[in-house]
């Protein structure tokens, strides 16, 4: 029900919480013209990285490349304030190279701010919202919001982005504090709202490690982690030349059995063993006790170093989150190389907050029990600052198409790996905070962050953050790709003595009858830059241009292999189920697959497969029933 109190203003858009979710989503619809206001604890917080100073790493460096093809804001703001660059993975194939930059935190926080404070229609304002109304149908249409202290907004469509803030506790040892992140004001009331409304919700759990003095620190004792020669820009707007920089180095260090012990001997008192945790951690990026403790045969674990800023002297410990007593952790850290003398800034802690159940969300990220309330970032359940901008960006742009009235922005498995995070999040029971990773694209090859702009960049451009300018040197960028490859593969080189000698200089078998450059290019030692005495009449192209040809001639065989595997998917995907379906009328259904599916109402085929506890069998018997019906 609407609360009686006069409405302050109107909002096409309200979204809550100024993290990366938040800050993704609000963008969004303000550039798609519609009045937008951005709710948040903090204004000073905006954001924040309460966590890993970082952007990208392994799977989520995809998701940043992917953002910015469908014009996010993340890869263009971490790439005015990092302050080191790494291609991750360069040794294996390109399907999992990854970009990961380490942020300036404070920098990046601000710069982000400052873009939002800049765009037209976006609204920013410091308050707690309390509760989110609705009107008096059987759908609960989204109506406006109210705040703690009484005032209400109306709006089409609320975005829910709150991160670890409802109902926050952090831990350390037998303390708690109530409150979110860095100690900062949680959310107390919001979590009782949407329990009125039908929302079911639990408990996630999440930690961080402890902040260093770093002028206490021996970085001799430690090895240097430096990054990229050459830097390689997240944004393709980014002018390559515009991040080569001087760069901060991290380090490496290691615990050990000393450590270990320090640990073991303490382990009660910590809350995640002493059971005074409710929640569920993630499961691949476990507290130091954790590891400890399930994995006793390693003798040792990772300890990166990483600056937190220029005008701050914290340094972040990876590796080592903790929940540990005070007490404890001055102990266990001055145990490690490097840090035998170290003054803790900041103790690490746990966070328990209030999350999203699953099997609530359609597609599309908007709640099944709500019509007009869009849901992102850590409230659905995952972790991590990338899966959080994904999403916010994701809900913002489906929210917008929803009050104009079009066709929602899909993103299936095979186009993105937002599309296999969203996919994930509604269809499977995370038992834990969902975290990306490269295992879990089936068509990686396909899927490579090189590649995100010609999968995305056209979708960014249809639902209109994508400008004509982009899309036309998108045009042309395929247009060069297509042409050049088609050259090499009319162009032929003789088995004569000077191609053998040219070929022999490069370390390479001289041939014996004649090939296409596009068939030597399939050689591993051979590039496009070392051919280029072999093809003397080449035109200059592009570095994007040319890293797009070498990978498509070099994987040519394995790409069309997944393309073919793409094929069978999508027809499963295209495979509809009727909205009205009743599943307790499907004779065969296994009573737990029947369950599920009542429980998730799955829109496609595709989608009810990939349900635990839906198998094969069962599959087949809703198609025979879906084909019988039709």
């Amino acid at each position: 029900m609407q609360n009686q109190v006069q409405t302050i203003e109107s909002y096409d858009v309200i979204v809550i919480g100024a993290g990366h979710a938040g800050c993704e989503a609000g963008l969004a619809t303000a550039r798609l013209r519609l009045r937008t206001l951005l709710f948040t604890m903090s204004v000073d917080n905006i954001a924040f990285m309460p966590c890993n100073p970082h952007i990208g790493g392994s799977s989520k460096g995809h998701l940043v490349r992917e953002i910015d093809a469908l014009g996010g804001e993340m890869a263009k703001v971490i790439d005015k304030t990092f302050l080191q660059s790494r291609m991750l993975n360069k040794s294996k194939g390109p399907a999992v190279h990854s970009l990961r930059a380490q942020a300036d935190k404070l920098a990046y926080s601000k710069e982000m701010e400052r873009r939002l404070q800049a765009q037209e229609g976006l609204h920013i304002r410091q308050s707690e919202v309390a509760e989110i109304l609705t009107d008096d149908s059987d759908e609960k249409r989204v109506v406006g919001v109210r705040t703690t202290t009484g005032a209400c907004y109306d709006t089409k469509v609320v975005i829910l982005c709150s991160g670890t803030y409802l109902k926050p506790r952090c831990l350390t040892g037998e303390a708690i504090t109530y409150t979110g992140p860095n100690g900062l004001q949680g959310a107390l009331s919001l979590s009782d709202a949407l329990t009125a409304l039908g929302v079911k919700l639990r408990r996630f759990k999440t930690g961080t490690p402890a902040r260093m003095d770093g002028s206490s620190l021996d970085y001799s004792k430690m090895q240097v982690q430096p990054g990229d020669e050459t830097v390689i820009p997240f944004s393709f707007e980014t002018d390559p030349a515009s991040v080569q920089k001087e760069q901060v180095p991290c380090y490496l260090t290691y615990t050990n059995e000393e450590t270990h012990a320090i640990i073991r001997a303490n382990i009660d008192r910590s809350p995640i063993y002493a059971g005074i945790i409710e929640g569920i951690g993630p499961r691949y990026c476990p507290s130091i006790e954790d590891k400890v403790m399930k994995f006793p045969d390693k003798e040792r674990h990772q300890v990166f170093i990483e600056p937190e800023g220029l005008y701050t002297n914290e340094m972040y410990v990876d590796g080592m989150s903790s929940s540990m007593p005070e007490d404890v952790q001055v102990a266990m850290y001055r145990t490690v190389p490097g840090l035998e003398h170290c003054r803790i800034v900041k103790n690490a802690y746990a966070i328990e907050y209030d999350c999203l159940s699953p099997g609530q969300l359609k597609p599309t990220l908007e709640l099944k029990a709500v019509k007009g309330l869009f849901c992102a970032g850590q409230f659905n359940g995952s972790s991590g600052y990338e899966e959080a901008a994904a999403q916010g960006l994701f809900a913002g742009i489906n929210a917008a198409m929803q009050i104009f009235g079009k066709e929602p922005l899909t993103i299936d498995r095979s186009e993105g790996y937002i599309g296999v995070l969203i996919d994930d999040l509604v269809t499977k029971e995370n038992l834990e905070p969902y975290r990306m990773m490269t295992s879990r694209a089936e068509y990686r090859l396909l899927l490579r962050q090189d590649n995100a702009d010609l999968r995305l960049r056209e979708k960014g451009y249809k639902a209109g953050l994508i400008s004509e300018e982009q899309y036309a040197r998108l045009c042309r960028k395929r247009e060069q790709i297509t042409q050049e490859t088609e050259r090499l593969k009319s162009l032929t080189v003789g088995a004569s003595g000077k191609t053998g000698d040219i070929l022999r200089g490069l370390g390479s078998q001289p041939l014996k009858t004649g090939m296409t450059l596009a068939e030597l290019l399939a050689r591993p030692e051979l590039t496009y830059e070392l051919l280029a005495p072999l093809d003397p009449e080449r035109k200059e192209l592009p570095a994007d241009v040319i890293e797009q040809v070498e990978i498509n001639l070099r994987y040519e065989g394995y790409i069309a292999r997944q393309e073919r595997q793409v094929a069978h998917f999508q027809k499963m995907e295209h495979k509809k189920i009727p909205a009205d379906i009743d599943y307790d009328a499907v004779k065969s259904l296994r009573i737990e697959a029947r369950q599920k599916l009542k429980a998730f109402l799955p829109e496609s085929i595709g989608q009810a497969s990939r349900l635990a506890g839906v198998t094969p069998a069962d599959v087949n018997v809703l198609i025979v029933y879906l084909e019988s019906r039709r």
